[in-house]
């Protein structure tokens, strides 16, 4: 490399530390727009398109499928230069608004998510724009996360010191109530051996109808996917209370030690809730960390209808829930809530010099989230659920939940009323599992299912119930009425055995 003063006269002006080269420094430009008033006006065109989209969201097709082309305009180039926002809210409007899953529509219920409340995009809205990074520190919107912490440990009859955290949905909510409940079982001190060192082999309990996230959690968790006893079911498939005693005292025998018992409320085929204060006293009795995955029926207790049946649940160590299902909450909105906020922080807290706290100014405060979780760098979470809670009220949520299992109880009503489907599992909650009666009903679930979706009104799902393929309709959104069971029911009856959809 040549000496800096033999370089050509038209180079980059360079300076040189060392032997480090360094371009000169750009003149200084901040990325905000130099022409305030026409970004203002552009902002409400985007904030108008998406209020009309939402109001208007039951006349376009549920789901449609992604062109070639526009999948193809999604594989271009890096954009090194800049794009007027004009011009890239005209692309989203083409080539994203179009295509997405369709969980805001009436008619979806293929899956459990919840339809999202315009009030919710607009505090989504304020959020982004406090930029407000939740992992730590003195400001307001932690306080925003303690409020809802403080709301929901009342609701579920926790202490008042209960712990909470925000985070990506109950997956995760799962995972980290794992890490608790084996810091709880080994000791702080396994954070730094590991927990091979200890030689020790754990083991979980959770039902055959359980999510799968509980294996992966136990997986990540470095305690193996193996340590999960899956207990079989009843007819109504809560967990078998005495295979799971059974279960306990062989692995007891057997030299393993049980630490974790999980219950479900709302299994995610059927929405069968465990009878969870029969498992609060075995719980108790094996001292085990009673953990609750309520992703959405554990805000059933909303619903003064279907409070009672989640009896027990005010004994669990940790429950886990997602606002963005039965909350209507924007995705991502899941949460984690503890009873012994020590034994929380003690899964997570750490030292750390840029973690140190102080008396004032910023790094003020006691505890920080990051203590109750792996994440430093966290959103704002917290404010579209704290503006849906108090700007729908507790009460009118709580009636939402309880019209969407009146609503599948009207769907249970009329495949009961007809010869060419049946039910093919209880309905406990919102969700219905049925299908075609008769020969050859597999394929034609599987085929019904696909052409619904193509046909964009309504959106079941499918899944497998007794090794049998079943339609299953689930009724989450709170936009969902007696019209979309009725359509679903008729398309449904209407279709040809071939499954091809009803023109």
């Amino acid at each position: 490399m040549p000496r800096p003063d033999a370089m050509p006269a038209d180079s980059p002006a360079l300076r040189f530390e060392g032997a480090v080269a360094h371009p000169e420094s750009p003149p200084r430009r901040s990325l905000d727009p130099a022409d305030w008033a026409a970004f203002r006006a552009q902002g409400h065109r985007m904030l108008d398109d998406m209020l009309d989209a939402m109001s208007t969201v039951a006349d376009r097709p549920l789901w449609q499928p992604v062109p070639a082309a526009t999948r193809a305009r999604m594989r271009a180039r890096l954009p090194l230069a800049p794009t007027p926002l004009a011009a890239v809210h005209e692309d989203f409007l083409r080539d994203i608004a179009p295509y997405s899953s369709g969980n805001a529509h009436p008619g979806f219920m293929g899956w459990v998510q919840g339809g999202g409340t315009p009030v919710g995009m607009l505090a989504e809205m304020l959020a982004a724009g406090l930029n407000a990074n939740l992992g730590g520190r003195d400001h307001m919107p932690i306080e925003v996360e303690r409020q809802i912490t403080a709301w929901m440990a009342t609701l579920f009859g926790f202490p008042s010191d209960a712990s909470g955290l925000f985070v990506t949905g109950t997956s995760i909510a799962n995972f980290i109530a794992v890490l608790i409940a084996r810091a709880h079982a080994l000791g702080t001190p396994s954070r730094d051996e590991g927990i091979g060192a200890l030689g020790r082999r754990l083991t979980c309990y959770t039902s055959q109808a359980a999510h799968g996230c509980v294996a992966r959690a136990l997986d990540m968790a470095g305690i193996g996917a193996d340590a999960v006893r899956a207990v079989a079911i009843d007819r109504r498939h809560r967990i078998d209370l005495v295979a799971l005693r059974t279960a306990i005292i062989a692995d007891r025998a057997a030299g393993f030690e049980p630490f974790m018992l999980v219950g479900t409320a709302g299994t995610v085929d059927i929405g069968a809730i465990d009878d969870l204060a029969a498992l609060a006293e075995i719980a108790c009795d094996e001292d085990l960390w009673f953990h609750v995955d309520g992703a959405f029926g554990a805000l059933a207790i909303l619903s003064p209808a279907l409070k009672p049946r989640l009896a027990g649940i005010e004994r669990a160590d940790s429950i886990a829930f997602d606002f963005h299902k039965w909350g209507q909450v924007p995705y991502d909105s899941g949460f984690l809530l503890c009873r012994d906020p020590t034994a929380h922080r003690d899964a997570f807290a750490a030292d750390a010099a840029y973690l140190r706290r102080a008396e004032l100014g910023l790094a003020g405060g006691d505890h920080w989230p990051c203590d109750y979780g792996p994440d430093l760098s966290r959103g704002f979470r917290a404010l579209k659920t704290w503006f849906t809670l108090r700007t729908y009220g507790l009460e009118a949520i709580g009636a939402a939940i309880t019209r969407s299992c009146a609503l599948a109880q009207r769907l249970a009503r009329r495949i009961e009323a007809s010869d060419a489907l049946c039910l093919a599992a209880p309905v406990e909650l919102n969700i219905v599992c049925f299908g075609f009666a008769g020969p050859d009903a597999d394929r034609r679930n599987t085929e019904a299912v696909t052409a619904l979706q193509l046909a964009g009104r309504v959106a079941p799902s499918s899944t497998v119930i007794d090794g049998h393929t079943v339609i299953r309709a689930a009724m989450v959104n709170h936009r969902t009425d007696e019209r979309d069971v009725d359509a679903l029911v008729d398309a449904l009856l209407a279709m040809p055995s071939t499954g091809s959809p009803v023109q």
